[in-house]
């Protein structure tokens, strides 16, 4: 069988892990009433789902510089998803079990991020 390419985003760990994380916060999102907070809602897929697309993208670019700011804009949309999960907690829209586990989640990805920038900035 013929092993399927990776682009070089697909290989970072951290990105895998983005992936999976907007997939656990969509499905959660996939269970709320229509129309009820659907701004807050629309706000947090987009937010979610920019934290892969912001680290394959900086992935991509030509400089070490660009990438770690993109890693940056990744972790900005990482900490929206976690106030906008707070909001949803609060309105009791979101468990708390799984209040607790975008938060466990969205840790390890905030410290793989950083831990990404600290190796490119000292290459």
């Amino acid at each position: 069988m013929v092993e399927e390419f990776q682009f070089p985003f697909e290989k970072l760990e951290v990105w895998r892990l983005a992936v999976d994380f907007a997939d656990y916060v969509l499905n959660i999102l996939d269970s709320f009433p229509p129309n009820k907070y659907s701004r807050v809602v629309c706000q947090m897929e987009a937010a979610v789902t920019s934290i892969p697309q912001n680290i394959a993208e900086g992935k991509g670019r030509q400089y070490r510089k660009e990438f770690i700011q993109y890693l940056y804009i990744a972790e900005g949309s990482l900490f929206e998803v976690l106030t906008l999960a707070k909001i949803l907690k609060r309105r009791k829209l979101i468990r708390e079990e799984e209040s607790t586990e975008i938060r466990n989640r969205a840790e390890i990805i905030d410290r793989k991020l950083h831990g990404l920038i600290n190796s490119l900035r000292s290459r």
